[in-house]
């Protein structure tokens, strides 16, 4: 996938410094579901406190990326970075220092972790800005696998709370954002063609476009899956399969490096035959796997697998559809990027929230996957419906670069 023309296109300290910001971004964003079980033990939790828990990150990162989306086209994307880790590294230091004692008070905890989730509405134009179209699937699939931070999150919370306190970690957790956030100040820098910032009203004018729609759609399925479950595994296995935190974190660990190791293969994927393509094959799979997993399973390991093939169906996802995204609105990337990212976190609450609520409504988990399961359906649908258009359209919009477009 990393051939030489890729190498020297754009600019891999950037690229690098992007995935890594992105990374232990995610990591934080998500902490409070691998925290989930030792959280609720201490305020006495039911199931649908402990779906809103998880799921209040995920739709703070999304209205936040529409903010920061704004910011990287006024002030460009390495600022905006740079003012987002040092929100999160205030809001972890001051947790950890002065404790968190109510329920209440872990939603206000959840609320700053969505500036963590807002780093994508960052990373990707950072990215994005220095590759031209026909690498732009692979260089934001690198940088886009940075959720694969969701993943040490599950790795290694559960059994440092059950050593040292969840209040604890919370602290811990800024300490390898410090590190990163010293990386990305000396090796990111904003590419050299960055376009002119825009009034408000040319923002509002991106939401005119159908296309911007549909893609927020897409991504809002295949990042909301992803980021729904990563976000409710560790509290799923715990309490479906009767699995000790410890072991459940890994079991998620295991869930969220897969499907973000395959992010990139879905943006080369999608480079190659075309992201529509791409897409459609990732639905119906998604879709499948998603049924299966509303059913109750043998066991754990049985779980285990249909959940992996789930989480890696949508990881490709995530990728496809920023392959697509930068080809219609290049112009626009740092606007889209934020709209498109937003109704990811929005499909991701959407999803950690039914889960929780179905839970408790019914005892089980099953309505929660089943109505994401639809969703998928409703997405591969839809693509069938717009490939035709969008094939005959986009290349005519691109105009001088209409020989790249590859849908």
């Amino acid at each position: 996938m990393l051939d030489r023309s890729f190498l020297k296109a754009g600019h891999t300290p950037t690229l690098l410094s992007a995935f890594f910001y992105f990374d232990l971004s995610f990591m934080v964003w998500v902490i409070l579901g691998p925290l989930g079980v030792a959280i609720s033990k201490s305020f006495h939790l039911d199931p649908a406190q402990k779906g809103l828990m998880v799921a209040t990150p995920l739709l703070a990162g999304a209205f936040l990326r529409l903010v920061f989306g704004v910011m990287v086209d006024h002030i460009g994307p390495k600022l905006t970075g740079v003012i987002g880790q040092l929100i999160v590294l205030a809001g972890l230091g001051l947790a950890w220092f002065l404790g968190v004692h109510s329920y209440n008070q872990v939603l206000i905890l959840a609320c700053v972790l969505g500036v963590a989730g807002a780093s994508f509405a960052v990373a990707l134009p950072l990215a994005s800005r220095w590759y031209p179209p026909e690498h732009q699937g692979l260089a934001l699939g690198i940088a886009g696998a940075g959720n694969s931070g969701t993943a040490l999150a599950a790795l290694f919370a559960p059994s440092l709370a059950k050593t040292f306190g969840w209040n604890n970690v919370i602290g811990m957790a800024a300490l390898p954002l410090l590190v990163a956030f010293v990386v990305y100040l000396i090796f990111a820098k904003d590419a050299p063609n960055r376009p002119a910032p825009k009034r408000f009203a040319e923002y509002l004018g991106v939401l005119k476009t159908a296309d911007a729609w549909w893609l927020m759609f897409l991504y809002g399925v295949t990042f909301g899956g992803f980021s729904g479950l990563a976000s409710s595994l560790t509290i799923y296995f715990a309490g479906e399969y009767g699995l000790d935190p410890v072991v459940a974190g890994f079991f998620t660990a295991a869930c969220v490096f897969f499907g973000s190791a395959v992010r990139p293969v879905g943006g080369a994927v999608a480079d190659r035959i075309g992201g529509v393509r791409t897409l459609m094959s990732v639905y119906a799979l998604a879709a499948c796997a998603l049924a299966v997993a509303s059913f109750h399973q043998a066991g754990p390991a049985a779980a285990l697998a249909v959940i992996l093939v789930a989480m890696g169906a949508l990881g490709a996802g995530n990728g496809a559809v920023f392959q697509l995204a930068p080809q219609r609105f290049r112009a626009e990337i740092g606007v889209i990027t934020g709209l498109v990212g937003a109704m990811g976190g929005v499909g991701g609450f959407y999803l950690a929230t039914t889960l929780g609520f179905a839970k408790k409504a019914t005892g089980s988990y099953q309505p929660g996957f089943l109505g994401f399961a639809a969703l998928a359906l409703v997405a591969l649908a839809a693509l069938a419906a717009l490939r035709s258009h969008w094939r005959a359209r986009w290349p005519q919009i691109a105009g001088a670069q209409a020989a790249t477009v590859r849908v």
